[in-house]
């Protein structure tokens, strides 16, 4: 599955997902993670929800967002756009994060990580 990362330095989680210039790209498989490249997103957009859309379409095909905070408005906006955005609660390290979601996918993943698998599964 693709995961994004709201990051400042392409090294941490330290971003809000709203004021993100850029977000690390990772495939992450039960047998490991695979940096994709980063996506630069637009800073001169200047309305709130154009902002996010632009985002959103920037991140098309991401199943899970990680950042350090995200509003209510923007939050929906990317579950409604089929992606789940998770929070940190301090910068993390974006290389921790994937060994954890890899150890994760390859012992008993949640049922929401499941559900997306199968999603991805069902759309290839």
């Amino acid at each position: 599955m693709k995961v994004a990362f709201a990051t400042k330095d392409l090294e941490m989680i330290n971003d809000h997902f709203g004021w993100a210039k850029q977000f690390a790209v990772y495939e992450i498989t039960p047998e490991g993670y695979t940096c994709l490249g980063a996506v630069e997103t637009k800073e001169e957009i200047e309305e709130e929800a154009d902002k996010i859309n632009a985002k959103i379409e920037a991140l098309k095909g991401v199943s899970i967002i990680y950042c350090e905070a995200i509003g209510p408005t923007a939050a929906a906006r990317v579950i409604q756009s089929r992606m789940h955005p998770m929070k940190v609660s301090e910068p993390t390290s974006i290389e921790t994060t994937a060994a954890a979601l890899v150890k994760m996918l390859s012992t008993n993943p949640p049922p929401w990580i499941r559900r997306i698998l199968l999603k991805e599964v069902g759309s290839e």
